[in-house]
């Protein structure tokens, strides 16, 4: 009997790492594809990063350091992603982004350089870029899916969860 159970086990295990060995279960497809929506994720993030750290260096008013400090966390968390992405389109064997310029023709995010925002108008502009954000990783979700490549897929639902956590900060602070 303990034979028999032994051949069943080697059999299995002899099945187990020829499903493996198949290519096809195991390889990333259209890497090009993932790679240019991470290189256009990377400038969105970049933006709002870029976005959030303006408003944090010119924020004012009665409620200036909760908000100051709140802009500074949210920067922090959208910086320490940066490099993840970037490093995730070299690891699939793409190129990533290269100058500021190139970030700018592919970022989906608005900038601001407008003056005199009041402390709400910033917060709620951070709020729809988080929730567009959010929107736009979830598309980067679908086309890495598709293409099986798991490690980036999940980053992209932490990130999700990061942004829409942001969205809710951002939202709860000037009551929407």
């Amino acid at each position: 009997m303990a034979v028999a159970n032994t051949k069943a086990e080697l059999k299995t295990v002899a099945n187990v790492k020829a499903k493996a060995e198949q290519p096809e279960d195991t390889r990333i497809e259209n890497q090009a594809e993932v790679g240019k929506a991470l290189a256009v994720l990377l400038s969105d993030v970049f933006a709002l990063y870029i976005k959030t750290k303006n408003y944090h260096w010119h924020m004012s008013g009665s409620h200036f350091r909760d908000y100051h400090l709140l802009l500074e966390e949210q920067a922090t968390q959208l910086y320490a992603i940066t490099d993840v992405i970037a490093e995730r389109a070299r690891k699939i064997g793409q190129p990533t982004v290269r100058s500021l310029e190139q970030m700018v023709q592919l970022k989906r995010l608005a900038s601001s350089e407008v003056e005199g925002l009041t402390p709400e108008q910033m917060l709620i502009e951070l709020h729809d870029d988080n929730q567009s954000l959010a929107a736009f990783m979830r598309s980067t979700h679908t086309i890495t899916d598709e293409a099986n490549d798991i490690a980036t897929t999940s980053l992209l639902e932490e990130w999700v969860d990061q942004a829409e956590e942001r969205a809710w900060f951002l939202g709860q602070t000037v009551g929407q």
